[in-house]
């Protein structure tokens, strides 16, 4: 079932079940009462990445906060995306952008990757607080998890060998993504996608002598890592994902 775009969402962490009441928090009651200007009886959609999705009411107001009350169930809470996307870190615009569309486009897990071309260390509040927004703005109910930053050497040394591993290689002999992703039989699958430099020359060996790992390319051009991601994800999700 699709999301009510109609309506406005919010996430929130509280038990949801009819009949449940909670005060939203300070950011989102004020953007309730001062930018939408809803009044009391008005209704929204909340959902908390584990109960599915609720209609609530305006119930009340005090000046520091907006009551919910929980009325009705929309739409049932979804299996929690198997999709793992590790990446390297970019400058803080860029990696906005990037967290959003991996959102967007079906990550269940984020995954940043220290890689030797990495030069930003992530911030995990912002990453999780992108998440949710994306998930917020696009009618996503599952909330993706996002661990903390890891080597690429540590992620490839604990790696769950039932998981197919797929890296964009900018060195791949080919421009077509299409025949190594057909290929793939697994169902469990996590992309990597390297830092603005591109992976290092030793990192590229490393990935293509393990079993578990398939490179593919992306196109005849190089693409800007965020722009990577993107592409990436729209090809392995019609190819062997969720399209």
């Amino acid at each position: 079932m699709r999301a009510n775009y109609k309506m406005q969402r919010l996430f929130v962490p509280n038990d949801l079940s009819a009949g449940a009441a909670f005060d939203a928090d300070p950011q989102q009651s004020h953007y309730l009462s001062n930018v939408l200007r809803l009044g009391e009886g008005a209704e929204v959609l909340v959902f908390n990445g584990r109960h599915g999705e609720w209609t609530a009411r305006i119930a009340g107001r005090t000046k520091k906060a907006v009551r919910l009350e929980v009325l009705e169930l929309q739409r049932p809470q979804p299996e929690h995306p198997d999709l793992l996307y590790c990446f390297a870190p970019l400058k803080q615009g860029r990696l906005d952008y990037l967290v959003q569309k991996a959102v967007e486009m079906g990550a269940g897990t984020l995954v940043p990757v220290i890689t030797q071309h990495t030069q930003v260390k992530p911030g995990i509040d912002r990453l999780r607080a992108n998440a949710v927004e994306a998930a917020e703005q696009c009618g996503i109910l599952a909330i993706p998890d996002v661990t903390e930053a890891v080597k690429l050497e540590q992620l490839l040394a604990g790696w769950d060998e039932d998981r197919r591993l797929i890296f964009c290689d900018e060195d791949a002999s080919t421009n077509n993504p299409m025949a190594a992703l057909q290929g793939i039989k697994e169902r469990k699958l996590a992309l990597l996608v390297g830092p603005e430099g591109g992976f290092s020359d030793e990192e590229r060996r490393m990935l293509r002598a393990l079993p578990f790992v398939t490179a593919i390319p992306l196109g005849p051009r190089i693409l800007r890592a965020d722009t990577a991601a993107v592409a990436a994800l729209a090809v392995i999700q019609a190819a062997i994902g969720d399209w």
